[in-house]
């Protein structure tokens, strides 16, 4: 299944990001790892 469209957000800053185009890894802000979201 593709993450692309979906929202990620980061728990320490809140900043939120949107997957365009899924190539692999992992999404990473602050050093931690962003989690979904639905905002």
């Amino acid at each position: 299944m593709s993450n692309e469209g979906k929202k990620y957000k980061c728990e320490i800053c809140g900043n939120v990001v949107q997957l365009i185009v899924d190539g692999g890894g992992e999404l990473v802000c602050c050093g931690e790892p962003m989690q979904e979201t639905n905002e």
